[in-house]
């Protein structure tokens, strides 16, 4: 009797459930910023690549990863520049992202909004002395976080596309 064809469920068939967990969990971790969410759809999209081991499983996965470059690239860029002509310089991010983690551990669920926009305020404050003006550049900064959110989301969206089609056609 061979031990290794009774020893569990073929692999080829487990890990593209594993893959979508991964993809989920991936999903989750762009709205809720403790997991690193896009990289985790690309992750998901390997694990399958890895189960699959053909041709078009490799193609699709070089295919995500430029996706996933081009997601990166945007999520910086696009939400960087509006922000800083509305005058909300990358100083004042970083010490709100800074913030951020610190009210994260602070505040249980609800610390990191909280301090990033408390860390953003009072990095404005400090600098203009004007109250109505820190608060227009840390509006300013939320919206600039969640336009980068927006475009992490419609990468991984646009990945999940990809993965799918070629899961269902190949």
């Amino acid at each position: 009797m061979n031990v290794l064809a009774t020893a569990g469920p073929d692999p080829s068939q487990v890990l593209p459930w594993v893959a979508l967990v991964i993809y989920v969990v991936g999903l989750a971790g762009i709205v809720i910023p403790v997991l690193p969410g896009l990289m985790l759809c690309v992750v998901a999209v390997l694990v399958w690549a890895i189960g699959e081991n053909d041709v078009a499983a490799w193609l699709t996965l070089a295919v995500v990863a430029a996706l996933w470059a081009l997601g990166m690239v945007l999520q910086v860029t696009i939400p960087g520049r509006r922000m800083k002509r509305q005058g909300v310089g990358g100083s004042t991010l970083l010490v709100g992202a800074l913030a951020g983690i610190v009210g994260f551990f602070v505040i249980p669920v609800v610390g990191l909004p909280v301090g990033f926009v408390l860390g953003v305020l009072g990095v404005e404050y400090t600098r203009t002395r004007d109250l109505g003006r820190a608060w227009y550049a840390t509006k300013r900064a939320l919206v600039g976080v969640l336009h980068s959110m927006g475009i992490e989301l419609g990468t991984a969206v646009v990945i999940g596309g990809v993965w799918a089609t070629s899961a269902l056609a190949f």
